[in-house]
């Protein structure tokens, strides 16, 4: 079953599908679950500080004369330096270091960076501030021909409280969804390729429905993808090759039948008319023989070819009383008592009465053939099937696959034959949508007829 699921389509999709997916996030996640862990400050802290300068330098309200006079911050941000006025600061200043602006009336007491402070612009530098560790950032603003400097200072401390707060569980969540993602994405991933492959599944389905009898039959193309397309196209083409060597062999089939019937009566009336010929009754024998395959040829072809049935309503005890009168011959030659058991019969069934007696006859003689001297042949009936069964030797466990193939004969058969009789009759069976079985018993051999339950061989 594990083979069958890794050699099947659906298997090699999800695979080729899941494991590029699992290997991608992982590439992704892994270095960004690294940096959390390692590296907080420097992956969020950094982004953060360098966002309020950004935004300080974008609220700066200048005068006439060019000279910052105001700030004009988001509420959030705004409220931010006023809730946090020890740890969160900023400062405008003027090219000689001159402060303008400041988020506290403290903010231009010290110095936060050396007073060349120009090399920094756009960098993170560390600077003690009122004895504290500060992250400071510089952005240069160039407003005509002045230049200023915003600074913004965001105590260690803060930082650190930030990533205990907000970063910190981040991994975990991002495992979590990672394997949430891969988890959800393996489950719905089957019902999708099985969404995908329904049109390839329905005309695999349509295809197996394909017999001889219907080989005319032809697998649709709607809603079929581009992709699958050619395949339903080349499968047609190929049913239409099939359908065609099918019935050149059909006709082949009745033809040589035909033909070779009358040279046989013909060769058979001029031995009979020759008495001075030797060993006449082997001849006859083995030209009657002939003849005998000649109509099974001509029968098989019949049968192959559904519009050669003709359907009505037949007696199915009338039907086997006129087998066993037409074998009583036979049978009284071999001492082999015939015996019909009706049991709750139907009154009729819609069959073809013609095949009706031909699959009948051929399994009652070939019971006869099995049956040992003064052996019986039982042909039991009731509503729902036929069954044929003898008292021969059986049929050896091996051999029962092969009864209904065309032209097979066991090893041991001792009586002559084609290997044509039951091969016509599974073909009739067929026809009719009957389910035809054998068994081999403790004694002997039973083959039931199944009315009205198709099978397949």
């Amino acid at each position: 079953m594990f083979n069958y699921w890794l050699q099947s389509l659906s298997a090699r999709l999800w695979m080729t599908t899941v494991v590029p997916l699992a290997v991608c996030l992982t590439a992704l996640v892994v270095p960004v679950i690294y940096a959390f862990d390692h590296y907080p400050e420097q992956t969020i802290g950094r982004r953060m500080q360098m966002e309020y300068a950004h935004k300080v330098a974008d609220g700066i309200s200048f005068n006439e004369a060019g000279i910052p006079v105001s700030m004009q911050l988001p509420e959030r941000d705004a409220w931010m330096f006023r809730v946090t006025p020890t740890e969160l600061k900023y400062r405008v200043l003027d090219e000689q270091g001159h402060v303008l602006l400041a988020s506290t009336e403290t903010g231009n007491v010290d110095s936060w960076l050396p007073s060349d402070f120009s090399g920094a612009v756009g960098h993170i530098a560390h600077s003690n501030i009122d004895g504290r560790r500060f992250f400071v950032v510089t952005q240069r603003i160039i407003r005509g021909q002045a230049v200023f400097y915003v600074q913004t200072a965001t105590s260690a401390r803060f930082i650190e409280a930030l990533v205990s707060l907000k970063i910190k569980p981040i991994p975990a969540v991002v495992r979590i969804v990672f394997f949430v993602a891969i988890a959800i994405f393996g489950l719905a991933l089957p019902f999708a390729i099985r969404w995908v492959l329904r049109p390839l599944r329905n005309a695999s389905e349509a295809a197996a429905q394909i017999t001889p009898r219907n080989l005319k039959t032809r697998l649709s193309t709607n809603g079929v993808p581009n992709e699958i397309r050619p395949l339903i196209n080349g499968f047609n083409e190929a049913l239409g090759r099939l359908e065609k060597g099918f019935t050149v062999q059909q006709q082949f089939l009745a033809a040589a039948a035909h033909e070779l019937q009358t040279p046989l009566t013909l060769i058979r009336a001029g031995i009979e008319l020759q008495p001075e010929i030797k060993g006449k009754d082997l001849l006859i024998h083995e030209i009657d023989l002939m003849s005998r395959q000649v109509r099974q040829l001509l029968h098989l072809a019949e049968v192959s070819e559904a519009q050669n049935f003709s359907f009505g309503e037949v007696s199915i005890v009338d039907a086997a009383q006129d087998v066993v009168e037409y074998l009583a011959r036979k049978a009284d030659a071999k001492r082999v008592k015939l015996h019909i058991d009706e049991h709750s019969t139907p009154a009729s069934i819609r069959a073809d009465k013609s095949a009706l007696f031909i699959l009948l006859k051929n399994i009652l003689e070939n019971a006869i053939n099995a049956s040992p001297a003064n052996g019986r042949v039982s042909l039991t009936i009731d509503e729902a099937s036929i069954e044929i069964s003898d008292e021969g030797l059986g049929i050896r466990k091996e051999h029962l696959p092969f009864l209904f193939k065309r032209f097979w004969r066991a090893p041991d058969a001792k009586h002559d034959g084609a290997g044509l009789g039951l091969a016509i009759c599974w073909e009739i069976a067929l026809a009719h949508d009957w389910r035809l079985t054998v068994s081999s018993e403790s004694v002997g051999t039973r083959f039931t007829v199944w009315l009205g339950m198709a099978d397949s061989r």
